[in-house]
């Protein structure tokens, strides 16, 4: 059995290009050509590293994915209260108002729009990328009941879906043009609800 010619570019580098444009363009208007291009390969090259575009995307949310969690995750463990970590979060996003970044959006979430109920892998693995950011909400809200800055007796899980909600809305806020005094506004009515 033959094999192929070994793959003469970096998949990494490849994969986070392709990232770049399924963030910016979204699943559907990511033509096949837009990604070969961005990446620097040729359709061939496409195909033996990575199978099609379905399987490319994938690979792009599961990178996206990774690196976001795994980053947050650190900053929550380095911050001196899940509390703060959450300001901090929340304060952040909203203080990226009107810049290239908000404009963007969150690779998630704008994937987790557009795919929506579709019964397809991309739909399947958006679901899941939007599960870990609820479980992460649902680690640092557990943290602030141990460190008593939310009531024990509330639901966990409710208030963890109520932050990812509330980040998806502060997200398409920015990306519709929301100022920061609005962002913020929302912002801090959103974490009051917290400490009830």
């Amino acid at each position: 059995m033959t094999r192929g010619r070994p793959i003469a570019f970096s998949p990494d580098k490849a994969a986070s290009a392709a990232m770049q444009v399924f963030w910016a363009r979204g699943y559907d208007a990511a033509s096949t050509r837009d990604l070969l291009e961005a990446m620097h390969i040729s359709r061939s090259s496409l195909y033996q590293a990575f199978g099609n575009k379905e399987q490319l995307f994938l690979e792009a949310l599961r990178r996206y994915r990774e690196a976001l969690i795994g980053r947050l995750d650190r900053r929550l463990e380095a911050s001196p209260s899940a509390m703060i970590f959450l300001d901090d979060l929340f304060g952040e996003t909203a203080g990226e108002a009107g810049s290239e970044r908000a404009a963007l959006g969150c690779l998630i979430f704008n994937s987790a729009c557009e795919l929506g109920q579709r019964d397809d892998l991309p739909s399947h693995h958006a679901r899941q990328s939007l599960a870990a950011i609820t479980g992460l909400f649902h680690r640092a809200v557990c943290q602030a009941q141990r460190e008593g800055d939310i009531a024990p007796e509330r639901d966990a899980q409710g208030l963890a879906i109520y932050l990812t909600m509330g980040m998806a809305g502060l997200r398409t806020l920015l990306k519709s043009g929301a100022d920061v005094v609005q962002a913020r506004q929302a912002v801090a009515l959103l974490l009051e609800t917290l400490r009830r």
